[in-house]
């Protein structure tokens, strides 16, 4: 019989787990020396007075197994909110047992109750695994997009006016 997996907004109480993931997941992607908020910056930006972006953790027999960090757009073209997906991570010992599925059915039927038009993300393109399973489960890539950022010294630079 296959374990519970169950589902659930983050809450408050959160914050230090999801820290803890949010480090397994810089772990994984050899990017943790770029980690530089702390959970008491989860806490303030996801729940706070006007949340920025939203948090699930998917748990297994009630142990913590992964989690996802979210936020809505809006498309201009279909004229509907859609879900970006910020991140996804399960822990190294829950894999292939179902979890990734599962929150992504679980935003999948976030988004249609929402009336969105779309759920989408990103993923870095050495990480094969996640996109076989992003593959799997429909996702197109558009490899004709690239990403833009500006941060850091760029950004305050560029809020400067001439």
């Amino acid at each position: 019989m296959a374990s519970p997996i169950t589902i659930t907004p983050a809450t408050r109480e959160d914050a230090p787990l999801l820290f803890e993931l949010v480090m397994a997941l810089a772990e994984y992607e050899n990017l943790a020396h770029e980690v530089i908020g702390s959970p008491e910056d989860l806490e303030k930006h996801l729940f706070g007075d006007s949340p920025k972006a939203y948090a699930i953790v998917a748990r297994m027999d009630g142990a913590p197994a992964g989690f996802a960090l979210y936020f809505f757009n809006f498309s201009t073209f279909l004229m509907k909110p859609g879900i970006y997906l910020e991140d996804l991570f399960v822990l190294p010992g829950y894999r292939r047992r179902g979890i990734g599925t599962a929150i992504f059915q679980h935003l999948a039927q976030m988004a249609l109750a929402k009336g969105c038009g779309r759920f989408e993300w990103s993923v870095l393109d050495w990480n094969q695994p996640a996109i076989d399973f992003y593959m799997s489960k429909g996702a197109v890539m558009l490899n004709d997009w690239r990403t833009c950022r500006v941060d850091g010294q760029a950004l305050e630079d560029l809020a400067i006016p001439e």
